[in-house]
């Protein structure tokens, strides 16, 4: 199994070679890095090659590393019937720079890049119908990214007297939309060896 996935590597090396930033081996799958500029070319030749034939998008998802500067990963997950592989094409993005719609090559990749930008919100640039498909209409931000606050920004309920759906702003108590990813407990438990709430507080009592 491995000295085929090194096969089918050494292979695309040569076939996609200025089209792949690099390759690994991992849980019994070919993974390949692509830029979003070679992606379409990446993927069709994946579908089409006699010798690859992955005909079957699986899935696309993604991964929010807000450390980063290209902070969002998109990751497809193929399938090959003909050659019982499965295989993983990554790309990282930014928040702002699109990335191509597959849907030309996968007819099923409408619906998920619909999810991965309702969640994630990563563009696909010439996506035939590029809206919201989990959350509500006029849902504000993207829940899999990981400084959307747990709470969310509005609540839903269903009011009585109006008859209907409505929505507010969802109101708290105390401050838990800005993470400094650090602490979860900060400001609730002292922690042994948190003394970092302390110095900020003796900060903001000097300035």
């Amino acid at each position: 199994m491995i000295e085929a996935l090194r096969d089918l590597g050494e292979y695309l090396s040569t076939a996609l070679a200025d089209d792949l930033q690099g390759q690994e081996i991992g849980y019994g799958q070919l993974n390949l890095l692509t830029t979003r500029a070679s992606l379409i070319k990446v993927l069709t030749l994946l579908r089409d090659d006699q010798n690859c034939q992955f005909k079957q998008l699986m899935d696309i998802t993604a991964v929010d590393r807000p450390e980063q500067p290209d902070r969002l990963e998109l990751v497809y997950n193929l399938l090959s019937l003909k050659l019982n592989q499965r295989i993983r094409v990554k790309l990282t993005t930014d928040e702002r720079s699109p990335v191509d719609s597959v849907a030309g090559v996968f007819s099923s990749a409408i619906w998920m890049e619909r999810e991965a930008w309702d969640m994630f919100g990563i563009f696909f640039a010439g996506h035939p119908d590029l809206r919201r498909i989990l959350t509500d209409y006029g849902f504000e931000g993207h829940p899999l990214r990981k400084d959307f606050p747990l709470t969310g920004f509005k609540e839903v309920r269903y009011d009585e007297q109006q008859k209907r759906v409505v929505y507010e702003p969802v109101k708290l108590q105390q401050e838990f939309r800005h993470f400094d990813f650090l602490s979860p407990w900060e400001g609730m438990l002292r922690l042994p060896g948190d003394e970092k709430a302390e110095a900020e507080k003796t900060q903001e009592e000097g300035a």
